[in-house]
């Protein structure tokens, strides 16, 4: 017999195909087919099993960047313009926006570290005012890296203390969607409670905590600080309040500070006596009291003893004052309300009994005694 030529093996392999492709759909369990009836030496086809499908996927594209928004302006007209234009309800998750108003380095920075590092990163913003003709030694560290918005200066019983404060807010709405409280404090503050009992009792109200006080003594000398109807008529005596600087404002009512331009210009006026003017203390409870009464607890969260003040300064606590007894007594102390028809005379709002989550005013050396303390008392509940 003559051996295959090239030729004759082509031949048979093409005759072949057909049946090795029957044998492929037939049999797929199959690993091996032996074919020998094209010629008399075997030829062995191997098929594969189970071939995998190949997905044929069309082209990534990556979606384009959005550049990063631009900051926000450092002149205060355009700032507050646009920050009054945000959306006066938060996003989810609610966040605090806690906002630090010095002019001095912040002496309880690291007892604020222990309370912030108590939360969660995504529900607290922190935002400082510093003003920059002060040194700062040791700067703002830890958690407070980076925290200082574009700053002018301030000065007490001057309408600066008060832009001040519109500048944190402006910043705060700007900046994250999600602050849905506002809590204005200031370098001798420290927490009473941890932050996850603030935070609770913040985002569980819908309404600001503000102190909103009628018939004080030295009210309208405070009124007519600017003039005897420098006020008017915008302003009427009637409508004049005074609280504390220091408040919890919701994310409405943040908004409404930045929007307003009917009262601010009478408030900016330079005061012609400063021992009668505070108007850090008159403009946000007048501001409240005139625009939405009914969406404030006339109250404010931060706690301070006026007995045996001076200069129109609370009395600040020494470190050797500082102790459990201390912190819990201010814990527990009884606020005072507003009581005045719309706002307050109700039997729902006497019955209130808010907690104090704030307290001032300490001495720079306390920091010793309450660092000692912090966790089993101030951030134990």
């Amino acid at each position: 017999m003559l051996p295959p030529t090239p030729l004759s093996l082509f031949c048979a392999l093409i005759l072949c195909l057909p049946l090795a492709i029957v044998f492929t759909i037939i049999t797929p369990t199959s690993t091996t087919i032996n074919i020998s009836d094209c010629q008399e030496n075997k030829v062995t086809i191997f098929l594969t099993k189970n071939l995998p499908e190949i997905e044929i996927k069309p082209p990534f594209h990556q979606p384009p960047r959005h550049p990063p928004s631009p900051p926000p302006p450092q002149d205060d007209d355009p700032l507050l313009h646009l920050a009054s234009q945000v959306n006066p309800r938060p996003k989810s998750p609610k966040k605090l926006a806690f906002l630090f108003l010095t002019t001095t380095p912040l002496p309880f920075a690291p007892l604020w570290k222990l309370y912030f590092n108590q939360s969660r990163s995504t529900l607290v913003n922190i935002y400082i005012h510093a003003d920059p003709t002060y040194k700062y030694d040791p700067p703002f560290t830890g958690v407070f890296t980076d925290k200082v918005i574009h700053s002018k200066p301030a000065k007490r019983s001057t309408p600066t203390l008060i832009s001040a404060a519109r500048r944190l807010l402006s910043h705060a709405l700007l900046h994250d969607p999600s602050n849905s409280m506002f809590a204005l404090l200031s370098p001798s503050c420290i927490p009473l409670h941890s932050f996850n009992f603030t935070y609770r009792i913040l985002t569980n109200s819908g309404k600001s905590f503000i102190e909103i006080l009628d018939n004080e003594g030295g009210a309208y000398d405070r009124w007519a600080a600017r003039g005897e109807e420098s006020m008017l008529p915008e302003v009427g005596f009637k409508d004049f309040r005074i609280g504390s600087q220091f408040w919890v404002l919701t994310r409405k009512h943040a908004r409404m500070v930045v929007r307003d331009m009917r009262i601010w210009p009478k408030f900016s006026r330079t005061c012609l006596r400063e021992d009668t003017c505070y108007p850090e203390e008159s403009y946000f409870p007048t501001l409240i009291h005139m625009q939405d009464p009914r969406g404030s607890v006339s109250a404010t969260l931060t706690s301070v003893d006026w007995n045996g003040s001076a200069g129109g300064h609370p009395r600040k606590y020494k470190a050797s004052e500082v102790g459990p007894d201390l912190i819990m007594s201010l814990r527990n102390k009884r606020r005072r309300y507003g009581y005045e028809g719309i706002n307050g005379s109700d039997l729902s709002v006497m019955k209130r009994n808010d907690p104090f989550l704030f307290a001032r005013k300490f001495s720079p050396d306390s920091i010793r005694p309450l660092i000692s303390i912090a966790k089993d008392i101030i951030l134990n509940d």
